[in-house]
């Protein structure tokens, strides 16, 4: 089976699975799989394993990737693991993590390997690497996409259900497309770049691979944070997950605009996922396209490829036969523009994006198709440059645009081709294009990556606290209906959710009047899951229930089993002696009904 982030975590924290056998597991699933050309390097797998085994001595609840197996794209930094960006002659091995991906280790996630690219991060295909081509899971002939060709692969085919690639022109979004599988590119500055080997510089950005939206937007939580250490980096907080929003407006091309190279099956399944967002209750809004197109020829026919020369000049200059012939065609042009060129460029971006943004003043998203039409590896290599370019048609002007993207599997095509329609929207957005995009994605009731697994059932959002709100979780005489709520609701208290704490947590019967239960916390994973309320207070009303609170109870931090921390009671463990322990009911209501007597 393929699993997803969720259902790993979820597996890990309960003692269904441990972190080790899940990462055993990834490199029996690539040894299974049989293609080398997905990974350019592995990790050593009993380091790995060790690394997973010692994730048990710390909090699983506060770790929202605990023990999840993840793939790097290979132009980013893992230390001990050659960095070869796909050229042998580049190679270095790095004695510290990308920020990235110390980011990732640090929310409990086990690097297994560093995977195959497009050399140099160049190319939306996945066929220009000296390691091979990545074999497309979901149909053998197809193209992989790239460059984050190994990435998006290693997810589709359930080797590992998360991975790192790079976004510069669509190398987020077209992989993603081509391999049934979710491709989230977040808005500039947002991951840190650092440990980064850059394409452009001043447009790169690190990319997720997922098999759901919920996943993607667990490790953009995890990854999301301004960085010293990167000059390009912004303070871009992640914004909370909401649901569809009810007449949401979403931008789809004027008639006639849209380009699919004469590719029908893929302009109906165009027409279908708009429809299905019109049944989903979205406004569909038509604008012009044309300016979007113009800012995309700026990427390749404008100034912008001598970045990508900047990277690889002295290679050039001193091993040229070291670079992919086509990497090798593309990227010496950069050495031509002026200082002239680049500003005249930059004067007219300035002008594209004034316009853009006037076209998002009407419009909450744009749907695009993620490519226009696909290829097979056969007819890209006969054909290198022209079908790679018509690939990029609704990705190349986005970064450019200062645009954050989803890329979303749409339909499974009669001839065994995935076609996946892109969100995008003003930077800063990311959380918004998620709440759309779950929603789609879930009604498409579309198998998850290449192996025909059902999706999971969408998990429900948690209740989004107003300004100047305090969440509050009660575990006793303070629930709905029970003796004490109404001390909640006097200070014009709201119930926000039902939870379960992480399983960190005994509960006992106390000896009170009326009576009540006190949660003490213990070792991790030695306790039980209990059942408890979120409520939400304002500030004063918090301020006023927290002071009220008797001995032996008070307020603390509890971690619940998905990872949050809130505030809510807890007991002093003195007063636990001699108390009865009613964990195994897993809940006061619980013991209440059944425990009592």
């Amino acid at each position: 089976m393929t699993e997803t982030v969720a259902e790993i975590v979820a597996a890990h924290r309960q003692g269904q699975a441990s972190p080790a056998e899940t990462v055993a597991r990834s490199f029996e699933r690539i040894r299974a799989h049989g293609d080398p050309a997905v990974f350019i390097s592995l990790r050593d797998e009993k380091d790995a394993i060790s690394e997973a085994g010692r994730l048990a001595s710390k909090d699983a609840a506060s770790l929202p990737l605990y023990g999840v197996p993840v793939a790097v794209k290979d132009n980013i930094d893992v230390a001990g693991l050659p960095t070869t960006a796909a050229c042998p002659a580049f190679a270095y091995t790095p004695a510290r993590d990308a920020t990235a991906v110390a980011r990732l280790r640090a929310a409990g996630a086990i690097i297994i390997g560093k995977t195959n690219l497009d050399q140099f991060a160049t190319g939306l295909v996945g066929v220009r690497s000296p390691y091979g081509i990545p074999k497309n899971p979901v149909r053998g002939d197809l193209l992989p996409g790239g460059s984050s060709s190994g990435s998006a692969v290693a997810v589709s085919a359930g080797l590992v259900p998360l991975s790192l690639g790079t976004d510069t022109a669509g190398s987020g979004r077209v992989p993603a497309m081509l391999n049934n599988i979710v491709g989230l590119k977040p808005s500039l500055g947002m991951i840190s770049t650092a440990g980064l080997v850059p394409a452009c510089r001043t447009l790169d950005c690190i990319s997720v691979f997922s098999l759901t939206v919920d996943d993607a937007i667990t490790a953009l939580t995890a990854l999301a944070a301004p960085d010293p250490l990167d000059p390009f980096s912004r303070d871009r907080p992640l914004k909370a997950l909401s649901s569809f929003p009810s007449g949401v407006r979403l931008g789809v091309p004027r008639s006639g605009q849209l380009i699919f190279f004469g590719d029908k099956a893929a302009e109906a399944a165009y027409g279908e996922a708009i429809a299905r967002f019109s049944r989903l209750g979205a406004n569909l809004v038509e604008f012009d396209l044309e300016p979007f197109y113009e800012t995309a020829r700026l990427l390749y026919e404008g100034p912008w490829v001598a970045e990508r020369y900047l990277v690889i000049r002295d290679l050039l200059a001193s091993d040229p036969d070291a670079i992919h012939p086509v990497t090798r065609e593309i990227t010496i042009a950069g050495a031509r523009p002026s200082a002239a060129d680049a500003f005249a460029a930059l004067y007219r971006l300035q002008g594209l994006r004034k316009i853009a943004a006037r076209t998002f003043a009407d419009i909450d998203a744009l749907v695009l198709p993620t490519a226009p039409t696909t290829y097979t590896t056969a007819e890209v290599l006969a054909n290198p440059i022209e079908l790679n370019s018509r690939l990029g048609t609704y990705t190349n002007f986005v970064n450019l645009l200062d645009l954050c993207g989803l890329a979303l599997p749409a339909a499974m095509r009669d001839d065994g081709i995935p076609f996946g329609i892109t969100l995008l929207a003003p930077a800063g957005d990311d959380a918004k294009l998620a709440g759309i995009g779950r929603a789609f994605h879930a009604d498409t009731k579309l198998a998850v990556g290449a192996k025909a697994v059902p999706q999971p059932a969408l998990a429900p959002l948690p209740s989004i606290l107003r300004d100047g709100e305090f969440a509050i979780a009660v575990v006793g005489a303070h629930l709905s209906g029970m003796a004490l709520n109404h001390e909640l609701t006097s200070l014009g208290g709201r119930l926000l959710e039902a939870a379960k704490t992480a399983p960190n947590y005994r509960l006992y019967a106390l000896p009170t009047t009326p009576p009540k239960p006190g949660m003490l916390r213990i070792a991790p994973g030695e306790g039980v899951c209990v059942e408890l309320e979120l409520w939400a207070l304002s500030a004063a009303g918090f301020g006023q229930f927290v002071a009220s609170v008797p001995a032996p109870l008070s307020i603390g931090t509890i971690a619940l089993a998905d990872g949050r921390d809130v505030k809510g009671f807890i007991v002093e463990s003195a007063a636990t002696n001699g108390a009865r322990d009613i964990s195994s009911f897993g809940g006061w209501r619980a013991y209440l009904a059944k425990g009592a007597a």
